[in-house]
């Protein structure tokens, strides 16, 4: 797996970020979400231990980002 199909997490990951910055729970919940939905996808095809690795840090870090949105305001309704 090429590292430029993380390049798009990454760019969701920076959007989640700057949402919680703007104590915009509601997006950043959401872009979550859509952000997970690719990394499983990443998952389903992966084939090397180097993509697994990437694949569960961005796990890790979304999950993080994840109880920074449900600490906003206690609203986030889906989780990942």
């Amino acid at each position: 797996m090429e590292k430029n199909k993380f390049s798009e997490v990454k760019s969701g990951v920076q959007q989640i970020i700057d949402f919680i910055a703007k104590k915009n729970a509601r997006e950043a919940n959401t872009k979550l979400a859509e952000v997970s939905e690719q990394l499983d996808e990443l998952l389903d095809f992966a084939e090397e231990d180097e993509d697994l690795m990437e694949i569960s840090r961005y796990q890790v870090l979304l999950n993080q980002l994840h109880q920074k949105i449900v600490g906003l305001n206690g609203q986030a309704t889906e989780s990942i």
